[in-house]
């Protein structure tokens, strides 16, 4: 798989139900799906070297039940340089705002609400792909893109890419107006600077229900929708899910695409 991308791993008749694959660092449980399959999914994120790592299945107890290795290819992901003024650079979190969504990414529901194929949340096209390297102001960050900005006009419909239960619907300042939703089984989606929120936390949604309206609010520079995928606690690209969103064709002089960020001080982007 390329950086920033994922395995999907099955088993049928395990010795266990209580697996988990382990890749570096990463995580993957395994949950029980309608065809009687186990299904896992690793993720490694768009900043992992490429190289082949060696990757296991295992217990609760940690005895492995199977090896492999897996090869990660170079995505080769471009540079891109955001212009932002004084003002968006001295916004801070608000308390709680940080923990609120990587709690949402670290989200690990047993059910799973989601199916594929993933709607994307608007029709607009994409002025800033995933896993681009940001500078600021032409100097470097050490951050990159978690997800595609969406060049959509102020109060354009947001819609819910797949089904899911919305824990996050706040108006934060850093990320500006916020809807995160879990998807069960380690997805969870969020859409950044929303001018307006149209469900509140707890509410189950359907695919294609809107969820709120873009906006311009928090750490960005014009009206857009930052559109984010994590997969057990690991942003990847969204195309995985929902198929290719096409460039804007003069995105890189019509708009400025909202910021990247560290994750104690800058929007989960």
């Amino acid at each position: 798989m390329k950086q920033g991308e994922l395995l999907r791993i099955t088993l049928q008749n395990p010795p266990s139900s209580d697996l988990t694959a382990v890749l570096l660092d990463h995580k993957a449980a395994f949950y029980k799906q309608a065809n009687g399959e186990f299904l896992a999914l690793m993720p490694v994120t768009a900043i992992t070297e490429p190289g082949t790592y060696p990757m296991v299945i295992q217990d609760a107890h940690g005895a492995v039940f199977r090896k492999s290795e897996v090869v990660v290819d170079d995505a080769r992901y471009p540079k891109q340089n955001i212009v932002a003024g004084p003002a968006l650079k001295q916004l801070t979190p608000l308390p709680g705002e940080m923990e609120a969504v990587h709690g949402l990414q670290q989200a690990t529901t047993p059910k799973r609400f989601w199916a594929e194929p993933f709607e994307k949340p608007t029709e607009a096209c994409m002025n800033s792909r995933f896993g681009v390297t940001r500078l600021h102001n032409g100097k470097p960050t050490g951050n990159y893109h978690r997800g595609l900005d969406l060049r959509s006009g102020m109060g354009t419909p947001v819609h819910a890419t797949t089904a899911g239960v919305v824990r996050i619907s706040q108006m934060f300042r850093l990320h500006g107006g916020t809807v995160g939703i879990d998807h069960g089984q380690g997805v969870t989606s969020l859409y950044l600077h929303l001018s307006k929120l149209a469900v509140p936390e707890g509410t189950e949604v359907k695919q294609g229900d809107v969820v709120g309206y873009v906006g311009a609010t928090g750490f960005a520079t014009g009206p857009h929708l930052h559109w984010q995928v994590h997969v057990n606690g690991v942003p990847v690209n969204p195309a995985i899910f929902a198929g290719q969103v096409a460039p804007c064709v003069a995105a890189k002089s019509a708009y400025r695409p909202s910021s990247s960020r560290k994750q104690s001080k800058r929007p989960a982007q």
